[in-house]
């Protein structure tokens, strides 16, 4: 993510200043062909090469300078997440890099709690739905994967505005046990105190809704130029959307969700509704 946003900055500097591709790739010994790859992020960044492309551009401010050099180093550094390589699959690691640069994250789960949301024994159980053979050691990474995720991205001086909407069948489906879910629950419920987390249920008295198709996120950047993404996971693999006709239609249902859904001032209420059930 990193890299996709010192491209775009890059970008504007070129077109503004007027300069071609071609002779910003011979200003670096290089070719148009990488010009374009570095503003679209999809290689690194070489410090020299960037300081020289800010000369060409006529960046002579040094502070300037230094905030796009710095974010050249930000963005060659591997991720938090880099030590969980061996168990994280590459089409999520994209993931969590757009995750960890998010301004806003909005999430619809039919399924789950949202990931971002699971207590660690709720994570646990979930964990062991799709990794039931691993070995105690392989859960506890994965456990702890989702545990430092959490806390890098809602931890963070300035986090990200979560919001998620939530099916009922995710908070009524026993993950784990009765002890379990009412922790999971629990959680919930002091989540939606937090200034930066809203919560909406969509109950089963609503019916069908607007994203029957399944679970998704919607991630915004506060680089304007940089486009929503959304994310849909599949078993194996996972979409990313960055198309405006695609995001339009899932920003759309998404706001349908919203509408569909029970008011987030209800929230509390209805989970501690649920929380009574469990005592039943």
């Amino acid at each position: 993510m990193l890299r996709i946003m010192l491209g775009a900055q890059l970008r504007r500097l070129r077109e503004a200043k007027g300069v071609s591709r071609e002779k910003a790739g011979w200003e670096i010994r290089s070719s148009e062909s990488k010009i374009s790859r570095m503003e679209l992020g999809r290689v690194g960044f070489k410090e020299r090469d960037v300081s020289d492309l800010l000369t060409l551009y006529g960046v002579d401010d040094e502070k300037e300078r230094e905030v796009l050099l710095e974010l050249a180093r930000q963005a060659n550094t591997p991720g938090w997440w880099h030590r969980y390589s061996d168990i994280l699959p590459n089409w999520f690691q994209s993931y969590l890099g757009l995750e960890e640069s998010a301004t806003q994250i909005r999430t619809y789960e039919v399924q789950f709690v949202p990931g971002l949301l699971q207590t660690s024994d709720y994570a646990r159980s979930v964990i062991k739905l799709g990794h039931g053979r691993a070995p105690d050691e392989e859960l506890d990474r994965r456990v702890n994967l989702r545990m430092d995720r959490r806390q890098k991205v809602l931890g963070r001086p300035e986090p990200p505005k979560l919001w998620a909407v939530v099916d009922e069948a995710a908070l009524r489906r026993p993950i784990g046990g009765p002890e379990i879910m009412r922790e999971q629950i629990e959680a919930l419920i002091a989540a939606t105190e937090m200034p930066n987390i809203q919560l909406q249920v969509v109950s089963f008295a609503k019916g069908g809704h607007a994203a029957a198709g399944g679970a998704f996120s919607i991630l915004r950047f506060s680089d304007q130029e940089l486009p929503d993404v959304v994310y849909v996971e599949q078993l194996t693999s996972a979409l990313y959307l960055d198309k405006r006709e695609d995001v339009d239609y899932y920003a759309a249902a998404m706001e349908r969700l919203c509408v569909d859904a029970d008011p987030p001032a209800r929230t509390a209420e209805i989970l501690s509704g649920m929380l009574r059930d469990l005592e039943k």
